[in-house]
């Protein structure tokens, strides 16, 4: 990890809330450990413009915001399963387009899957990169 202590809401300068919940209707499949989910619990703050992506967990509940604008995007909730390990059971995206520009519910979660797996994990990202770029042009067939 990059860091010893874990990133809070009280590290970021400017956090806005998510004002148009949408709940996600299809969430990732992955069941994450209880050694990751104790490294995406550290979170994330960018360090450069080149960062998009600043992340916080409060209970089981991982809040991704943009990290230029400070705006909540996704509000992701963990469960703990009985054979061990944590699911995402639910998923908040913001749907208002003045905020967030939403495609499709499969570009959202390939985007969470790939937001935890590269920024919060450190995790090859090639497999899921190309999950992601798979949903977009399935949501835009038309666009090559």
């Amino acid at each position: 990890m990059d860091h010893d202590e874990p990133v809070t809401r009280s590290s970021f300068r400017e956090l806005h809330p998510i004002v148009t919940p949408q709940p996600l209707s299809q969430l990732p499949d992955r069941v994450w450990t209880l050694s990751e989910w104790d490294h995406i619990r550290m979170g994330h703050q960018s360090r450069s413009m080149d960062e998009k992506w600043d992340v916080f967990t409060e209970a089981d509940i991982v809040y991704m915001h943009r990290s230029w604008t400070g705006r909540g995007i996704y509000e992701v909730t963990f469960s703990p399963l009985a054979a061990g390990g944590r699911k995402i059971t639910s998923v908040a995206v913001e749907s208002d387009p003045q905020r967030y520009q939403r495609t499709t519910d499969d570009c959202d979660r390939a985007l969470i899957e790939l937001i935890i797996g590269g920024t919060l994990l450190h995790e090859s990202t090639l497999e899921l990169q190309a999950a992601f770029a798979a949903a977009i042009a399935r949501a835009h067939p038309d666009r090559h």
